[in-house]
């Protein structure tokens, strides 16, 4: 065995003495610190799902589940959920709310599911849905989902009140890209400015998909329920279908089309009276006072179902009882980017727009931030165009010219106030600031638009000359 050298601890002694020297110096502004090499910044991908892993399989627990409102939201709502596959035709149950822990004194009532099944890299998977109609409006009720041996929590629903009752309603544009890593903030940010909303808008794309379901199709459904934990359970909950939720077939051949994603239907209970040709994609009920339509914009794109969608619409609008109308849709009437138009959907939809007077239209698809209305000078319908998600675009200078406030580089979600004759809109960014408000007011069934500028932000432009994956087009991915 060797001796150690008898200077060894003198010598590390000096190395401390003379590290503890230099970091005095750096403190105290007499000599400059080390420069430290940073490795060059990556893109993040879409899902925090490590390459080979199979993190998101189900279980013989529920889970993505989501409360979705019927025609009638007063009386009628409906729950998706999802389970391993030994797990068919389950029950949910369901009773109005109490203080106490026996929920629906012991007897709750019994509701059937059924089930289809969805094949992913996952593995196979059952998808459930329950129909629970009869209920009395403006109730709270408590409810819970059954899996294989299991049930998930009791979850609390409240019904749609009266008509002339006030309501708050989140709108969320395209969610997408990093769902987990990025969306959740701006959710939960929502839930702190809106604690009362009912009603829960997304205008498309929660996912980036296409790929049949397969791919990491899955694993961003898996992360889109994640990042809007607490939402979809608790709030009646809307989505429009956008073009992420569709896949290509005979890509690059003159067959080339777009089918719908698999996860779609099964992934939400929505109303079961679309347009013809699109009645998984198209949709609309009433929810105190307001009647919402959900619009297909790929199909119309892509698929040629403008006509079918436009003549429906103009049936289902003219027989709105209530005062305020609402039309979402995943692609704007118009463009944010520079490089895009959206033609077909100004011509089969406006002169229904106008014809029934419509409030509002939420939009997405652009990944950017804009409002206008349909037509210059006038105040309604008013346009919006809104993102949630990672993926953000530049706008375009038609878009500048035509369209104001606007924002590139924003995470953002918007709280809608319908309260008698007022409705209150506010866009916020994911920090929860201010940066587009405005008001319409019903005058004898006219509406009347009325800024309000108080409180809000500068108007945000993208601070990069390109993304982490080098797209000028961007400014993040």
């Amino acid at each position: 065995m060797g001796v150690p050298h008898a200077s060894a601890p003198r010598a590390a002694c000096g190395a401390r003495r003379f590290v503890f020297l230099a970091l005095a110096l750096v403190v105290a502004g007499l000599v400059a610190p080390p420069v430290v090499a940073q490795p060059a910044r990556k893109a993040e991908p879409n899902t925090r799902v490590p390459d080979g892993h199979r993190g998101h399989a189900a279980s013989v627990y529920p889970d993505r589940i989501a409360a979705s409102p019927a025609q009638d939201a007063a009386t009628a709502f409906a729950v998706a959920w999802r389970t391993e596959a030994s797990v068919d035709a389950p029950t949910l149950q369901i009773a109005v709310a109490d203080d106490a822990p026996d929920i629906g004194n012991g007897a709750p009532r019994v509701v059937q599911a059924t089930t289809r099944p969805l094949d992913t890299r996952n593995g196979r998977s059952h998808h459930h849905r329950a129909d629970i109609d009869g209920l009395q409006p403006d109730t709270l009720y408590a409810w819970r989902v059954q899996g294989a041996g299991t049930w998930s929590p009791w979850f609390h629903y409240r019904t749609a009140a009266a008509a002339d009752a006030p309501l708050t309603l989140l709108y969320f544009g395209d969610t997408q890209n990093q769902n987990t890593s990025l969306v959740t903030r701006v959710v939960r940010e929502s839930r702190r400015w809106a604690p009362d909303a009912r009603l829960a808008l997304f205008a498309g794309d929660l996912v980036s998909g296409g790929g049949a379901g397969m791919g990491a199709d899955d694993d961003e459904w898996a992360e889109w329920f994640e990042a809007a934990s607490g939402l979809p359970e608790d709030i009646a909950t809307a989505p429009a279908a956008g073009n992420h939720e569709y896949h290509k077939l005979h890509v690059d051949t003159p067959q080339e089309t777009r089918a719908l994603s698999p996860h779609w239907p099964v992934s939400f209970a929505l109303p079961d009276n679309g347009a013809p040709g699109v009645e998984r994609t198209s949709y609309w009920f009433d929810y105190q006072g307001v009647r919402v339509v959900v619009l297909d914009g790929t199909a119309i794109l892509d698929l040629e179902a403008g006509p079918a969608q436009a003549e429906w619409m103009d049936r289902v609008l003219a027989d709105n009882p209530h005062r305020w109308s609402v039309v979402q849709i995943h692609q704007p009437l118009y463009a944010m980017r520079f490089d895009r138009d959206y033609a077909p959907l100004r011509t089969h939809l406006s002169d229904v727009l106008r014809r029934h007077r419509v409030d509002l239209v939420l939009q997405g698809h652009d990944h950017a931030y804009g409002r206008r209305p349909l037509d210059p000078g006038t105040d309604t319908p008013v346009l919006t165009l809104s993102v949630v998600g990672a993926k953000q675009y530049r706008t375009g200078p038609q878009a500048r010219a035509s369209m104001a406030p606007i924002a590139e580089d924003t995470q953002l979600f918007q709280v809608l106030r319908f309260d008698g004759p007022v409705l209150r809109y506010e866009a916020r960014t994911a920090t929860g600031k201010l940066y587009d408000a405005f008001e319409l007011h019903d005058e004898n069934g006219r509406k009347r638009l009325v800024e309000r500028e108080d409180g809000r932000i500068d108007t945000r432009w993208c601070p990069r000359d390109a993304s982490l994956k080098g797209r000028a087009d961007r400014c993040w991915e």
